[in-house]
């Protein structure tokens, strides 16, 4: 069942994105060498909690962590340690969120760790590109398949490919509700878009091919080519004047 959320509703989820939103900073801030994922994990829990929010992926399904956090190859659901030390060159995707007063934010971006190779700079700035055009084409009317052909439409016509096994989701007091939005599919097809719905929108795009493989930890994603991978998400919310993104940082 898909919920249409009430502007007393909204006001909270703005709340709840407002802090992942700056969770999501703060970590993307501390990327560097020499820096485990395991510390990037601690800074983003430590401003969730900082701000009155809880962490919503630690312990949802079992994820021990409050981030994930995938390196180059690594697509999503990467689980952050202290073992893991961020190198020269690598991207770096975290994807977090926060619950406020019973309702979720849930953002991503793909950091550079320094200097990174002209391909993957690519990747994360057609990534990034995909999802606004996602974000536009989320107008009150349309159909869930306009968000999905603007972004495999734009990714694949610079030569990426979006990943297929996972997608995004509706949110609310839910991490995940109904609809799914997938990266990929035809416009014109799929659920109306309608004021009240609130989605997080997030391409996930591979240098390669599109085929991913699961770890044997149960949650780490790999593209199965090998080849890099971004991803960057936005929570957005459908209103009689366009598409409103909630996950803005203001810190």
């Amino acid at each position: 069942m898909i919920v249409l959320k009430t502007g007393r509703e909204l006001k909270i989820m703005r709340e709840a994105c407002r802090i992942s939103a700056g969770a999501l900073k703060t970590a993307g801030m501390a990327v560097e060498p020499g820096v485990t994922t395991a510390e990037l994990d601690k800074l983003a829990e430590d401003y969730i909690l900082s701000q009155g929010g809880v962490p919503n992926f630690k312990n949802y399904q079992g994820y021990p962590a409050t981030a994930c956090i995938s390196v180059n190859n690594e697509v999503i659901h990467g689980i952050p340690s202290k073992n893991r030390k961020l190198k020269q060159g690598d991207i770096v995707s975290i994807d977090l969120g926060a619950e406020f007063d019973g309702y979720h934010g849930d953002n991503a971006a793909t950091f550079a760790c320094g200097d990174v190779s002209a391909e993957a700079k690519r990747l994360m700035d057609i990534t990034e590109q995909s999802l606004y055009k996602g974000i536009a084409a989320a107008v009150s009317g349309g159909r869930i398949g306009d968000i999905s052909a603007a972004v495999q439409s734009f990714v694949e016509a610079n030569d990426f490919s979006v990943v297929r096994k996972f997608v995004g989701h509706g949110i609310g007091t839910s991490l995940h509700e109904a609809p799914e939005v997938p990266n990929f599919g035809t416009a014109g097809r799929g659920v109306r878009l309608m004021p009240g719905m609130t989605l997080a929108i997030e391409p996930m795009v591979n240098a390669g091919g599109y085929d991913v493989k699961i770890m044997p930890d149960g949650w780490t994603v790999l593209t199965k080519d090998g080849s890099l991978s971004a991803h960057f998400e936005h929570t957005v919310v459908i209103t009689n004047d366009g598409p409103r993104v909630l996950t803005l940082c203001e810190v």
